[in-house]
């Protein structure tokens, strides 16, 4: 038989640049493998980059330190409490088993540098085995200065997440700028933000380069990339895989007009960040109705999923929802383009903001997480049109906290108005009109929601009636953090759809990220990582950065795996 020609040959081939890919790709390259890295997209960082950037990893050496010391049996019953049998019991232990383990080489050998949360509620905290802190990590500020001419190769964050126009913010610095003017300490922590920012736009860089939340981890893996002279190209897409007797030899990759065979001796790592831009796989996998509405980068497209299948790979089951979900407004701009918002953690909790469907009820607890609140428009719609569901609040509301793009403390908004985003009216009945809900129902809810208020305590919904909740509330705001009354007009209102942050369903895998067959046996020399990756989580949201954590912590798996492979080198050599 002739041999193949290649036009490349490496140990390992990691397609994806996210953290999932960037994790596989250092690991496989720290334990003296050789590796490509490719980049469908121009940018490197994938979702990881616009993220929020928060790790869960269980058991990490920092909990302790933070005041939350933390046993497996606890995790483990965490786990079971909220994941269940929606994935492996086999792979969620993998996970609990590994997770530290993965942090720790990343802070050892790389510039990740994670710090663990000391107050930041699991989302279902009344659940056995709930922690309070320590087990959700979050990216150390970066210099993206320290990155050089590589800087404008790191994918930006979402514009809606970044202020005056390129600079980053957490929610601690969001709260600074907002007391700026009531506190002499949120002053000067404002003027060094703003002072820094604009330092940066007179040297010459196309946004600030203090990078946090998401965009600093992409941008340390990618550090890190660079550091360790890992070959990488932008612009490369996956075109197939190359199969030879059942086991993954190498890959096609597109790259500058021109398909390359690359030749991978011990595997590729498939990790292009799930599918929620592919109109056929998400019609045939979400739940009905859904539309281009998620937050990750449009390149996100499936092409992974799919060219693993071809090669024989398996799609995961049993889970519990194909996505991660999270309501998203949409502003369509006039040159016809749009603006997606996820409302994550900033407006829903916050005292005085309701959500109500097409009859003008309420249908489910605002303040809980993302993902539960569009599991419950789902619910919701089964009985009465709830997609598009309406966030509704009043104007000290929207000064207080802004809604969605409308900004808070009388920053503009009227272009919001005129552009069809955002609704006002003076009165809830006008609203009402305005947003073709039903007026009674909506004023029926509202009078309810703010006898409630006034309680202190929903007795519908239980807004407020976790530490979750309450986490994401107003502190200052009594009796409960996350109640406030809707009485004062004008009344502002924006439409949410069934939005995504990515896919929870993708390739199964085993223990050690390598892709299964159809009858559950590893196909040599093919592996998966992130997105692409079946979740460990099963479509669940137990807590801030699930997605993150399984993708750094499979990646490290996968890259410390595929390292070892020798079957395709051995192959060679009876060959030969």
């Amino acid at each position: 038989m002739k041999a193949p020609q290649w036009d490349k040959e490496v140990d390992v081939l990691v397609v994806g640049a996210g953290a999932g890919g960037m994790a596989a790709a250092i690991t496989a390259h720290f334990h003296g493998s050789s590796v490509l890295l490719v980049e469908k997209t121009d940018r490197i960082g994938g979702s990881t980059a616009i993220s929020g950037g928060a790790v869960w990893a269980p058991l990490n050496s920092q909990s302790a330190a933070v005041g939350h010391p933390d046993t497996f049996e606890n995790a483990w019953t965490y786990m079971r409490n909220t994941v269940g049998d929606a994935a492996p019991e086999a792979m969620q232990r993998a996970f609990l088993n590994s997770s530290a383990e993965a942090v720790d080489f990343l802070e050892k050998n790389t510039e990740v540098k994670l710090a663990a949360r000391k107050y930041s509620p699991d989302y279902y905290p009344d659940r056995e085995g709930a922690a309070f802190g320590g087990r959700s990590l979050d990216p150390v500020m970066f210099d993206g200065r320290l990155l050089g001419e590589h800087f404008r190769e790191l994918r930006d964050p979402l514009p809606e997440f970044m202020v005056l126009g390129g600079m980053m913010i957490t929610m601690t610095d969001a709260n600074h700028l907002l007391a700026v003017t009531r506190s002499f300490t949120s002053w000067k922590e404002g003027m060094k933000l703003v002072l820094r920012f604009f330092g940066d736009r007179l040297r010459g860089y196309h946004r600030g380069t203090r990078l946090v939340l998401g965009n600093a981890l992409a941008a340390r893996l990618f550090k890190t990339v660079l550091d360790r002279r890992i070959e990488y190209w932008l612009g490369a897409p996956l075109k197939s895989l190359i199969t030879e007797e059942g086991s993954v030899m190498g890959a096609e990759i597109e790259r500058d007009g021109r398909v390359q065979r690359i030749r991978a001796k011990r595997g590729v790592v498939v990790a292009t960040g799930g599918f929620p831009w592919s109109p056929e796989m998400r019609g045939r996998l979400y739940p009905q109705p859904t539309g281009p509405w998620s937050m990750s980068p449009q390149g996100n497209a499936g092409e992974g999923i799919e060219i693993a299948r071809a090669a024989g790979a398996s799609m995961g089951s049993g889970y519990f929802s194909p996505a991660f979900w999270a309501p998203v407004s949409i502003l369509e701009k006039p040159d016809g383009s749009y603006v997606r918002y996820p409302h994550l953690v900033w407006d829903r909790a916050k005292p005085g903001l309701m959500a109500v469907n097409a009859a003008g009820k309420r249908f489910v607890n605002e303040s809980t997480s993302y993902h539960e609140f569009v599991i419950g428009m789902y619910r919701s719609h089964q009985t009465v049109p709830t997609l598009p569901a309406f966030l509704i609040c009043d104007s000290d509301f929207m000064e207080r906290w802004g809604l969605g793009l409308a900004l808070p403390g009388g920053r503009p908004r009227e272009h919001l108005v005129r552009a069809g985003y955002l609704y006002r009216a003076s009165s809830l009945d006008e609203l009402a009109a305005r947003l073709g809900v039903d007026a009674k129902g909506l004023g029926e809810s509202a009078e309810r929601f703010n006898r409630h208020a006034r309680a202190g305590e929903d007795a519908e919904f239980g807004k407020g009636s976790t530490a979750y909740n309450r986490y994401l509330g107003d502190a200052g705001h009594k009796p409960n953090e996350c109640l406030g009354p809707l009485q004062k007009g004008p009344f502002y209102a924006v439409k949410v759809y069934a939005g995504d942050i990515g896919t929870a369903c993708g390739i199964r895998c085993n223990e050690n990220a390598q892709a299964l067959d159809t009858d559950g046996r590893p196909i040599p020399g093919l592996y998966a990582a992130g997105n692409d990756m079946q979740s460990v989580m099963g479509g669940q949201y137990p807590a801030p950065g699930i997605t993150l954590g399984p993708a750094l912590t499979f990646g490290w798996i996968a890259g410390r795996h595929v390292a070892q492979n020798t079957t395709h080198s051995q192959a060679e050599l009876e060959t030969a």
